[in-house]
């Protein structure tokens, strides 16, 4: 694959809504040990608007940042918890960091997911370690940036990112919440998993899987 064309990514994004509705259940239960049980739900709702409004759209009359930029307004719109500012803000600075360019090429491809997780961390100031999506999000980001600097295949790229963002959700576990609804139950939090980590090594997977050709 030499670039990703609107077309791909509208694919991806109705990858991500399958994939998250079939995983609802399990992030509802999830976040039902340290949240409102509803996590799941809101993910679905976010993901499965972006799908429905881009579905609307002609692939071959927009850019890739209008299609970030219609999931960025989308999922702000069907999600009213803070994931969805979140994810609007990550889809938006997707979208300018390709402002501009009709395609994205392969070996710029993983620079999405560094620019969503910038995105976040920005716009919930979350730092790794308070057990938050970021704890996915930012090794994520890490991994691709560095495998990019590298000058390794996107692909290679992708599954190191995908690998980080589940061993970052996974870490959560040992963690205390200091962010978010969950940091009320203080040590209690401990033992469980992160739901918006584990949404977001979920939703790396499926862009590793959709991007990487």
């Amino acid at each position: 694959m030499s670039a990703l064309t609107s077309a791909d990514l509208i694919k991806m994004f109705r990858a991500l809504s399958e994939r998250i509705e079939a995983e609802k259940g399990f992030l509802c239960e999830l976040d039902g040990h340290i949240g409102d049980a509803d996590h799941g739900i809101a993910m679905a709702q976010g993901f499965g608007a972006v799908a429905r409004a881009l579905d609307a759209l002609d692939p071959a009359a927009i850019s890739p940042t209008d299609v970030f930029n219609t999931a960025a307004k989308s999922f702000l719109n069907a999600v009213g918890a803070s994931s969805g500012p979140l994810y609007a803000t990550a889809f938006m600075r997707a979208g300018a960091a390709f402002k501009g360019k009709d395609a994205i090429a392969a070996d710029e491809a993983p620079a999405i997911i560094e620019a969503m997780a910038r995105g976040i961390q920005d716009r919930g100031k979350a730092e790794p370690g308070d057990k938050t999506m970021i704890d996915a999000w930012q090794p994520a980001a890490v991994a691709a940036a560095a495998g990019r600097e590298a000058g390794k295949p996107a692909a290679e790229v992708f599954a190191a990112a995908r690998k980080a963002a589940e061993e970052g959700a996974a870490a959560t576990a040992g963690m205390v919440a200091s962010k978010g609804r969950s940091s009320r139950l203080g040590e209690r939090s401990l033992g469980h998993v992160d739901p918006g980590a584990a949404s977001a090594a979920i939703v790396v997977a499926v862009m590793a899987e959709s991007l990487a050709g």
